[in-house]
């Protein structure tokens, strides 16, 4: 079968082209742990801001807390976070801002989870500790340092895209796979500073918590996460390489937050580079280079009459979401 990503990238079967044109459309990146009681309270009226905004995308809803990410016009953007700032604990609620030049989701979809980024580590919890928050402007100064060691905390075909220079991939295929690994390779960090970061921050909140659970010391991880780094340090400062994986149609971002050059493979979800495109395993839609050897033919097909599906919507001029 073909390894599927996060639920949230599903239905990106036929994003517009990417136009040429200014930005249109607000991304805003958003978390915050704090305790709702009754989170399935918030679901209605929090769809209906986005809803009166024409805001999509998707939002996480959990006794813990809220997570997501939402794009539309700047009223739109402005009126929901202006809710979300209204709810109980949520007064000092951050987020960062990109823009994109269509409309990256298609639809809004306001989700109550078990937990708003999935650890499994019913002890972790981010609002008693969390580790050291380090800048933008202070982070390449911190992973220079030959006793930290620097973890990269995203899954693996995140990292394969783009990572801190010298940073360790856990090659994990989710992140509830992290404490696992940690366990496995815990020894080779004796006596080491830990530095960890993560696209926006939130997989360090709990990732942090747990290695303080651990009982490692020094534990610090990039505040605003990779998001606020490509934004606030200068591409000539950086110690960043390749791009940013973000889950929206826009599939990648680089410095500046400029969109990057990054397709999905509709076949297993995974981010492609232009070169990929042109690697004899690629099919549109159907499967790349690094998921045709795990597809059936009766998937491919299946994924063929999808794309004839889109092709035939696109047409008639409607959009087909899968």
């Amino acid at each position: 079968m073909a390894r599927r990503l996060p639920g949230s990238l599903t239905g990106w079967l036929s994003l517009p082209q990417r136009s040429k044109q200014a930005p249109m459309f607000i991304v805003a990146a958003l978390y915050k742990f704090t305790r709702f009681d009754d989170p399935d309270a918030l679901r209605a009226p929090l769809a209906a801001a986005c809803q009166a905004g024409e805001v999509m995308g998707t939002i996480l809803v959990a006794n813990e807390g809220i997570n997501g990410t939402i794009a539309g016009p700047r009223a739109g953007i402005d009126a929901v976070i202006a809710h979300l700032r209204g709810l109980p604990g949520c007064a000092d609620l951050e987020w960062k801002e990109s823009t994109a030049a269509a409309q990256p989701f298609h639809r809004m979809k306001v989700r109550l989870k078990r937990e708003i980024v999935t650890m499994g580590q019913p002890q972790v919890d981010p609002n008693a500790a969390v580790g050291r928050y380090v800048t933008p402007q202070d982070w390449n100064a911190l992973i220079a340092d030959p006793d930290v060691a620097v973890i990269d905390t995203r899954n693996d075909y995140e990292v394969a895209i783009g990572t801190f220079e010298g940073a360790i991939d856990p090659e994990t295929a989710r992140f509830g796979d992290f404490p696992a690994w940690w366990a496995e390779n815990k020894a080779r960090f004796e006596g080491k500073k830990i530095a960890m970061f993560c696209t926006g921050g939130i997989r360090c909140e709990k990732s942090t918590n747990y290695l303080l659970g651990e009982g490692v010391e020094d534990v610090f991880h990039l505040q605003g996460g990779i998001l606020k780094y490509l934004e606030e340090v200068p591409e000539e400062n950086s110690q960043w390489n390749g791009e940013c994986f973000v889950f929206d149609g826009r599939v990648s971002v680089g410095h500046g937050l400029i969109e990057g050059p990054h397709q999905l493979c509709h076949g297993c979800r995974r981010p492609l580079a232009p070169e990929d495109l042109r690697r004899p395993e690629f099919e549109a839609g159907v499967a790349c280079h690094q998921c045709a050897s795990e597809t059936s033919e009766a998937d491919k097909e299946r994924f063929r009459e999808r794309q004839k599906q889109m092709a035939l919507a696109r047409k008639r001029g409607h959009a087909h979401i899968g």
